[in-house]
């Protein structure tokens, strides 16, 4: 007889046993699996929180950030549209108030989603454009005006204003021509502004340049020489001032610069 066979009462529950482990094995669920670590600690390294508060997902970018430059187009596009009647004063004060303080380029956006498009004017920039009066009323260049290249200033005894706040720019140089006597010159600057006035020769006159601080990054969009004579007044060269309502609720003047 075999001594190393098993008897036939040990095979039959060995059997059973092996039955009833691999029927275990069929029932048992599968382990979840395991989330990846890394990427919770990629998420929680990174910092990076979107503006509803939570991280952002695979793919998705940040908001950009707005320059004061970005504001100041805004403020620019909104100025027209008020002059062109497509936004109330009430209207144009909220919406530079919420230009200045953007943060971001979508929130810039939004405050010009409903004007439309910037029209072209159609009008080149003259090479030259010379400007003459005698004992006359106060001669002006406001609002939309194109700015020439050269401009000659020949008066006698006038008033002149040039405000550049939404004057359109086509070149980076302005050559102003003076020969001016009496009464008072006066230049109204924006952002990216550069008045030269070394120049100029003044007789019983005087210069009084208003700078107010401008972001180091602002890029200089136009540079004014001012040549010639100016016999008798004043020449000043100042920021754009604040609206009567806008000194009233403690707004800023169009074009400021915050801190």
């Amino acid at each position: 007889m075999d001594q190393h066979r098993p008897s036939p009462h040990r095979e039959k529950t060995r059997q059973a046993s092996m039955s009833r482990y691999s029927v275990s094995l069929r029932l048992a669920p599968l382990p979840a699996p395991l989330k990846d670590v890394r990427q919770d600690e990629d998420e929680s390294m990174s910092g990076e929180i979107s503006p509803t508060g939570k991280h952002p997902g695979p793919g998705s970018s940040p908001e950009l950030r707005a320059s004061h430059a970005d504001r100041d187009r805004v403020v620019d596009t909104l100025r027209v549209a008020a002059g062109d009647g497509l936004l109330t004063m009430d209207e144009l004060d909220e919406r530079v108030e919420a230009a200045l303080s953007a943060r971001t380029l979508s929130e810039l956006t939004a405050l010009t989603a409903d004007l439309p498009p910037a029209r072209a004017t159609g009008t080149e920039a003259k090479d030259v454009v010379r400007i003459e009066g005698v004992h006359s009323g106060a001669i002006e260049r406001t609002g939309r005006w194109v700015v020439p290249r050269r401009l000659e200033l020949m008066v006698t005894y006038c008033e002149v204003t040039l405000d550049f706040t939404a004057a359109e720019v086509t070149h980076d140089t302005l050559r102003i021509d003076i020969s001016m006597t009496g009464k008072t010159l006066t230049l109204i600057t924006r952002p990216g502004m550069v008045i030269d006035t070394d120049g100029l020769h003044l007789l019983h006159s005087s210069v009084k340049h208003r700078r107010t601080s401008t972001h180091p990054d602002t890029p200089v969009t136009l540079r004014v020489e001012l040549l010639g004579q100016k016999t008798h007044g004043r020449v000043v060269v100042r920021p754009s001032r604040r609206t009567f309502r806008q000194w009233l609720l403690g707004r800023p003047a169009p074009h400021s610069v915050r801190a």
